[in-house]
């Protein structure tokens, strides 16, 4: 999935009642002159809002007032950093202060429990997959096909069983941050369902937390294109100039298309859909097909020696900033969407094998 808040080695607070936070904790070999910095976490950086001193022995206690649960990281010395989630509970940090990979120890905080939990099962997922890697290379270099195949499917199996591991922990997490960073081990599309409902239920009891907003924004851009949503509109001209609208399909199966000239994946699959598109279009399967390309001549030149023989092409010809991309989110191509006859989406990013599976589906 793509989200904005990345798992790191994340520590985390739970919630109990009272004004501010003390942050408290040993370093165990501080760099004089040297500050400690409590900074948050934003989209693209980490912004200082508090400095904390060392009293005897070496020990710090702080109390920190915040408007709302959020991302946050102690900064040792531009040395050492541990990752927080900060919300209402007093939290205790001992560090060694002077090493980049050194000791570091948090207690008081249930949700570190949840992201242990987490770190643990990808530590271990982590191993497998390497020695399966190590194996596929060796399997490779003998060409042995059997065993790549077989390799392939153990790694497939492993990911799902982590998956809905991490699932089972999610669900004990009720409305903690590590929520956020947790379902970046999910698939997204098979589970939004699960993960649009978490944002529902973290935004109603974080409604002032930067991360929850930040987070149930990029939800809510999903949701609109979404495996059940309606297929947003897009009306774009053909290359005679004339506009075509995608809603004009509708009560056929539309296979929606992004892709270009320059793109050499986008035109490796072009005989593919071809072929499926001969096979089921006297059944009701269409081609919507929208290019990104930025010259007209490259685009019509593409159509004619790919064969795309379907009638459905579009483009306003501005790459990127298209106005059919922005709204479908589409930042990378080949990229497709599959359409139902009443224009609600079934499947995404089907190509290949997975299209054509989808398809005999639908019509055999």
């Amino acid at each position: 999935m793509i989200l904005s808040v990345a798992l790191l080695s994340v520590l985390s607070a739970c919630s109990t009642d009272g004004k501010g936070i003390i942050l408290s904790g040993k370093v165990n070999n501080p760099v004089e002159g040297q500050y400690i910095v409590l900074e948050e976490m934003k989209e693209r950086s980490f912004d200082p809002i508090d400095t904390l001193y060392l009293g005897a022995n070496n020990t710090f206690s702080h109390e920190v007032n915040l408007e709302a649960a959020g991302f946050y990281r102690l900064n040792f010395y531009n040395t050492q950093v541990v990752n927080l989630i900060l919300d209402k509970s007093n939290i205790e940090v001992n560090v060694d202060g002077n090493n980049k990979g050194g000791f570091y120890e948090i207690k008081g905080s249930v949700d570190m429990d949840h992201m242990e939990t987490i770190n643990t099962l990808m530590e271990g997922f982590q191993s497998k997959a390497r020695s399966l890697n190590e194996q596929f290379m060796a399997a490779n270099q003998e060409q042995d096909t059997a065993t790549m195949l077989q390799l392939q499917a153990t790694y497939a199996s492993e990911q799902k069983a982590l998956r809905e591991e991490v699932k089972k922990q999610i669900r004990t997490m009720g409305t903690s941050l590590a929520v956020i960073q947790s379902i970046n081990y999910l698939d997204t599309e098979n589970e939004f369902p699960l993960i649009d409902s978490l944002a529902t239920k973290l935004k109603a009891a974080h409604p002032k937390s930067k991360p929850v907003i930040a987070f149930a924004s990029q939800i809510e851009q999903l949701r609109a294109l979404a495996i059940g949503a309606q297929a947003p509109e897009i009306t774009l001209p053909n290359p005679n100039g004339e506009n075509m609208s995608l809603s004009n399909l509708k009560g056929k199966y539309v296979l929606v298309d992004f892709w270009a000239a320059w793109c050499k994946p986008c035109r490796m699959e072009n005989p593919n859909v071809v072929r499926l598109y001969n096979q089921y279009q006297s059944k009701g399967f269409e081609v919507f097909s929208v290019s990104l390309d930025r010259k007209k001549e490259d685009w019509v030149k593409a159509i004619e020696i790919d064969g795309l023989v379907w009638p459905n092409h579009v483009s306003d010809l501005q790459y990127f900033n298209s106005a059919a991309a922005a709204t479908y989110q589409v930042n990378a191509i080949p990229a497709t969407f599959l359409l139902d006859k009443e224009g609600k989406i079934i499947g995404k990013n089907l190509r290949g094998e997975a299209l054509e599976r989808k398809l005999a589906e639908l019509f055999d």
